[in-house]
């Protein structure tokens, strides 16, 4: 499984790299604080809303802990996607939270 940290997600960002943030938590979590400009699908939801990713853009999952993150970022690798896991979740990052 392919892994970035949040600091070098957040370095990143700020450098102005365009990247694709899909925050797996639940709608309430991510209302409490999430990285700006990501995309919610909850892990739950993931099988059912796979359909409306890019298989040929890489995508960055993020979650509370890293758990859940990396469950989904298996099961895209799995169907054909290039996704990478951020470690620690959002209780490593440090950056903006909108």
């Amino acid at each position: 499984m392919k892994e970035i940290t949040a600091k070098a997600l957040q370095e990143k960002i700020t450098a102005g790299e365009q990247v694709n943030v899909i925050d797996v938590r639940e709608a309430a979590e991510v209302s409490e604080g999430h990285i700006p400009g990501i995309n919610n699908i909850p892990l739950g939801l993931l099988e059912f809303r796979m359909h409306e990713l890019d298989k040929s853009k890489p995508y960055i999952m993020v979650c509370r802990s890293g758990a859940r993150s990396g469950q989904a970022t298996n099961f895209l690798t799995s169907h054909g996607y290039d996704v990478t896991n951020m470690v620690g979740g959002m209780l490593d990052w440090a950056g903006d939270v909108q």
